[in-house]
């Protein structure tokens, strides 16, 4: 029988006995790992917004069936937050626009805004485009105020012969050439953030959320074009129609890379962005996106994107003090902690409600007191 070397005896035995002696690691998902921090800072949470604000990216799916009391109780949990107006982007069209009008607008004229959604239905049979953009007309006749366009264009959206539709598609210049000449904005929401076309591994930032939201992932589908073709195309979209005031959803999902995001404002005064469901960005590079807002103060637009009042709290915090290390209110979004970045009062009543009384008409300026 060979014998070990000595000090690999010693190892061996010394491993033995430490192996013996510890206990088995407790395994733990990273869903359930909530640390609480140990950090002790001031801490300044902000329930209610120190302006009255416009919430430029709400969604009331149910708004043509809301009832007198939900429609009260909407405005009361308003009024709590702060928020002046509520940009409703899920108006529809036809009918189902107008009602929403009437229901919203009817017993709370000042404090809603509609906006109108496309139906695609048989886009690339003969007369789709003419038919679309009289249904624009007649949508802004019955009370539309802008045009909401999903991420569905561009991303999964098929014509009548099967083929994707690009942003860009020529079909569409019609319609958005209208939406100059109407006055109306046009909310335009394209791709998904860069990472869920990025390899789902352990450098994936994003990795809980697709973890959690697996559909979300579009790396490995042969019918969902790369990130960059689809941002390409909502771009140039912007560029052929300089007399169209566009508001590109979510920070043009360039939250991550203002300085890009920057350039395409500089390079297209027509293109204004919002802020719904993407201050985890801004909260992690506190220097860097105070200096941004504060550039492009009259270029961007306060927006939240799903309905949950206690959900503001995280960005009137973000917005209005210096706080350190605080949470964001979800954690498959962002993993990390935000720091607050403190904005001159004339940045937040920009961002507040000053740009959109400027972008979206119709508001009523007596809600807004200098």
């Amino acid at each position: 029988m060979k014998r070990l070397p000595t000090l690999a005896l010693v190892g061996l035995l010394a491993a033995t006995a430490f192996a013996q002696e510890t206990p088995p690691k407790e395994l733990m998902d990273i869903e359930a790992y909530e640390p609480r921090s140990t950090l002790v800072v001031p801490a300044h949470p902000v329930t209610r917004a120190k302006h009255p604000f416009v919430d430029a990216h709400a969604h009331q799916w149910r708004a043509g069936e809301m009832t007198d009391a939900e429609l009260d109780s909407l405005v009361a949990a308003m009024d709590a937050l702060h928020m002046a107006v509520m940009v409703n982007l899920s108006g529809g069209t036809g009918a189902r626009l107008k009602a929403a009008v009437a229901r919203m607008k009817g017993r709370y004229p000042s404090r809603f805004v509609v906006f109108a959604n496309l139906d695609f239905d048989g886009i690339g049979e003969p007369g789709w485009t003419e038919r679309a953009v009289a249904r624009l007309e007649e949508d802004v006749r019955n009370g539309a105020q802008g045009l909401k366009i999903f991420k569905n264009l561009g991303l999964s959206l098929r014509d009548s012969h099967g083929a994707r539709v690009p942003t860009d598609d020529p079909r569409l210049d019609p319609i958005w050439a209208k939406c100059g000449e109407l006055g109306i904005p046009v909310l335009i929401h394209t791709a998904d953030p860069a990472p869920f076309w990025q390899k789902k591994d352990r450098f994936n930032e994003r990795w809980l959320e697709l973890r959690q939201r697996p559909r979300r992932y579009y790396a490995e589908r042969a019918d969902i074009p790369p990130w960059e073709t689809l941002i390409a195309e909502q771009h140039n979209v912007f560029r052929k129609h300089p007399n169209t005031r566009f508001i590109n959803a979510h920070l043009g999902w360039l939250g991550n890379d203002l300085a890009r995001l920057g350039r395409l404002l500089d390079e297209r005064p027509n293109v204004y962005t919002e802020l719904g469901a993407v201050i985890a960005e801004l909260g992690r590079q506190p220097r860097t996106a105070r200096a941004w807002l504060i550039r492009y103060k009259d270029r961007v637009l306060m927006g939240k994107d799903a309905w949950n009042p206690e959900e503001y709290h995280v960005y009137f915090r973000l917005f209005e003090t210096a706080d350190e290390y605080f949470d964001y209110y979800r954690k498959r979004h962002a993993h990390w902690k935000m720091y607050g970045l403190d904005l001159p009062d004339d940045v937040l009543r920009r961002i507040y409600y000053q740009n959109a009384l400027r972008v979206i008409p119709g508001l009523d300026a007596s809600l807004f007191p200098e």
